[in-house]
């Protein structure tokens, strides 16, 4: 459970309010009472004995928000015209829209974008198909695909409800890389039926996003799509988290003076973003790396709980072969990365670990350990949200990867691209910034953006890709 106001529950109250001296002095009272965080307040109108003010509080989680409102609304000579939820109001209408980039003002506009001088660079498109990347959105667009059945730590909501994170992620893709992408919310789960609709609509797209769809589906769509399209075709739960821990964990050897490939590995969760962290980190070198599950560490010859991907997980990882629970994997680790459920360890876990404990709880919005119980007894600590130090968001890869891949009309991605874009990232960070508390730069510096993009595309080009 959230213990902290975050603007993610955030209301404005409209208040009609009596003017008598000490009003507001009661409301900020009661706000702070009800543990509410205090933060604009704008005057509405001023009316004969009254005066009309928003006031934003920043609460813990809905139930907060509603102690909040009945607290304020105890006051006497205080009427409660309204409550607005921000996080709400902030997606009514949807996150996203189109803007035409040229004014459309008059005939002789109309005659060139559309009949009749748009049939000019309709018949050069059909004469070479590349010239749709210059003539047309292809070349500076990427489909956010999803089926909804894996969205955040929520699971399967089904694609309408899916529809918000999808927005959200458009956003950071135009924001962040200035790439037009748009969100496409399948109504079907056959894998087949999904490569197929993909394989379908993408003429129109220049790199294909897939986004929140279950393990294991997730590895049979991503491959059947990379084999069927000449565009790259990424599934950023996958990769885009792997490459930002591979960033944060090259930064970690770095600032320890460690061998990367030395570390002792343990990666809870075998979905999309703990299995492809642990196939990236044993493609990059890393030796000694146990992958759990529910039924605990996955070994070659394990029976329960087994299918064909998690069968060769086990033949590129657990060298030793180690068997047990995650408490016993744990013992002598260097690294935890949890990329699970909330709460599956707890400090004696850690312990058990190396004389320096790295842990990754990344879990996302409730880690498998809470940050305050870690902190004081690990070397360094990353989570998955924003309220910590070190946050591993994949927001830091996708953006910068998807540019330079565009900008080189990139036909795939390869896992060369993968590590060049985790060297950008954790290059950002200069030797003389690298801390403990600052293993990745922000997700908010746009220079890294620039540089990921620029080391993909370079790459892209040397292993013959663009």
């Amino acid at each position: 459970m959230n213990h902290i106001p975050s603007p993610s529950y955030s209301i404005t109250l409209r208040l009609e309010i009596e003017s008598r001296i000490g009003m507001f002095a009661q409301i900020a009272t009661a706000i702070s009472q009800a543990g509410g965080d205090l933060g604009s307040i704008d005057i509405v109108r001023v009316e004969k004995g009254k005066i009309v003010r928003d006031i934003t509080v920043n609460a813990r989680n809905e139930e907060h928000e509603r102690e909040i409102v009945k607290s304020v609304k105890n006051i006497k000579g205080i009427k409660i015209i309204r409550v607005m939820d921000r996080t709400f109001f902030a997606h009514q209408g949807g996150k996203i829209e189109i803007h035409n980039k040229i004014p459309l003002r008059n005939r002789d506009d109309l005659s060139k974008v559309y009949t009749p001088g748009v049939a000019r660079i309709c018949r050069d498109i059909q004469e070479n198909k590349t010239h749709a990347y210059r003539y047309t959105i292809k070349g500076n667009s990427v489909a956010i695909v999803t089926d909804g059945t894996a969205v955040l730590g929520l699971g399967d909501i089904g694609p309408e409800a899916s529809m918000p994170v999808m927005e959200g992620k458009a956003m950071i893709f135009k924001e962040f890389a200035g790439i037009d992408a748009f969100p496409i919310a399948l109504q079907i789960r056959d894998a087949k039926e999904i490569i197929d609709t993909v394989k379908n609509i993408s003429p129109t797209f220049g790199g294909i996003s897939l986004e929140d769809i279950s393990a294991p589906r997730c590895f049979e769509i991503e491959w059947g799509l990379q084999q069927e399209l000449d565009i790259p075709v990424i599934h950023d739960d996958q990769h885009g988290t792997a490459v930002v821990v591979l960033a944060a964990l090259i930064n970690v050897a770095r600032l320890l003076k460690r061998n990367i490939k030395k570390f002792k590995v343990v990666i809870v969760g075998a979905g999309a973003a703990g299995t492809a962290t642990a196939l990236m980190l044993s493609a990059y070198g890393v030796r000694d790396i146990v992958v759990c599950d529910k039924a605990g560490a996955i070994y070659r010859g394990r029976r329960l709980n087994m299918n064909q991907y998690k069968r060769a997980l086990s033949t590129k990882t657990n060298p030793r072969n180690i068997r047990g629970k995650i408490t016993d994997v744990m013992k002598g680790a260097d690294v935890f990365i949890g990329l699970s459920a909330p709460n599956i360890i707890n400090i004696e876990d850690i312990k058990r670990m190396s004389d320096e404990p790295i842990v990754f709880a990344l879990a996302n919005p409730e880690p498998e350990i809470a940050p305050e119980e870690a902190l004081p007894i690990v070397r360094v600590l990353a989570t998955g949200r924003s309220d910590y130090p070190n946050q591993i968001n994949n927001m830091l890869s996708f953006p910068g990867i998807f540019r330079g891949l565009l900008d080189v009309r990139a036909k795939g991605v390869n896992e060369e691209i993968k590590f060049s874009a985790a060297y950008a990232i954790a290059d950002s960070v200069k030797d003389e910034e690298l801390t403990e508390d600052y293993i990745i730069p922000s997700i908010f510096d746009k220079k890294v953006v620039t540089s990921v993009a620029h080391a993909v595309a370079e790459t892209a080009k040397k292993s013959g890709i663009a």
